[in-house]
């Protein structure tokens, strides 16, 4: 192993979704570490993606589209010869009431979230499998795969069918390329207060989780780091949880039992 096996010197990762958000916090991660990075969104970003006086090279693509996920690939290997690392971070949706969307919203958020990272898995799998050192896939998932996701059922859907590809995957393309999921639970973005309302609700909402707050993009791009590198090299086919511990047990909130000291905050 490498004196500093967190060091991406001569290795190129493909970050998907990474003008803004998680996104962009990843492939900033990947770059400090000395990464050759191409980033990739359907718009280029307004500031250039940077850190330590490196820059990403911006491919732009909307990963729904084969053709287009395919250059993002051709001009990983022109500039580097080479792709390590893909990210398959895009995603997202907005909510929606189940009994009424449509079901051409449906098959969006599914491509999106779903077919998409898979499609990007296999543009990668010819160059990974054939050079040496393999590679590493890491798909971002989400604790809505694992938990009931009301105003989002599509989503949890294809975050719970991306855990299971990443298993499948690890089994067809082992040993040569790595698959690995990360499972994020609810973090503070610069989308948060859409979600969860002013600063109180944000706290509020932080509050349901063992660790008492919500995660910072930072602490989940480090995890992906330590992913990607051999510190992991005996992980693949896993989903590693992201989530500062999950969300509390409803019955907590609702008993008025002797389990009522185990609730977040203040105890009675």
């Amino acid at each position: 192993m490498p004196d500093n096996p967190l060091d991406m010197t001569g290795r190129t990762v493909i970050v998907t979704g990474a003008t803004m958000g998680l996104g962009r916090v990843i492939a900033a991660r990947f770059l400090e570490n000395g990464a050759d990075v191409i980033a990739c969104a359907r718009r280029e970003p307004e500031e250039p993606i940077a850190a330590d006086r490196r820059e990403a090279a911006f491919v732009a693509a909307d990963v729904r589209d084969p053709d287009q996920i395919g250059a993002v690939v051709a001009e990983a290997v022109r500039l580097t010869g080479r792709i390590d690392v893909l990210v398959n971070n895009a995603g997202g949706a907005p909510p929606a009431e189940t009994a009424t969307v449509s079901p051409r919203f449906n098959e969006k958020v599914i491509a999106l979230n779903l077919i998409a990272p898979l499609t990007f898995a296999q543009a990668v799998h010819p160059v990974m499998s054939a050079q040496d050192g393999g590679g590493v896939i890491i798909n971002i998932s989400s604790v809505s795969g694992i938990r009931p996701t009301p105003a989002g059922a599509a989503y949890g859907a294809a975050k719970a069918g991306l855990d299971s590809l990443t298993q499948t995957l690890a089994h067809e393309w082992g040993p040569s390329i790595r698959v690995l999921s990360v499972m994020v639970g609810l973090l503070r973005t610069e989308q948060a207060h859409l979600y969860y309302g002013d600063e109180a609700g944000i706290e509020a909402v932080g509050r349901t989780l063992a660790l008492g707050r919500l995660g910072n993009p930072s602490e989940v791009a480090d995890v992906v780091l330590f992913c990607a590198s051999p510190l992991a090299s005996f992980m693949s086919g896993a989903s590693v949880p992201v989530h500062g511990g999950g969300e509390v047990p409803s019955y907590l909130s609702a008993s008025t039992g002797e389990v009522t000291r185990y609730r977040p905050g203040p105890k009675p």
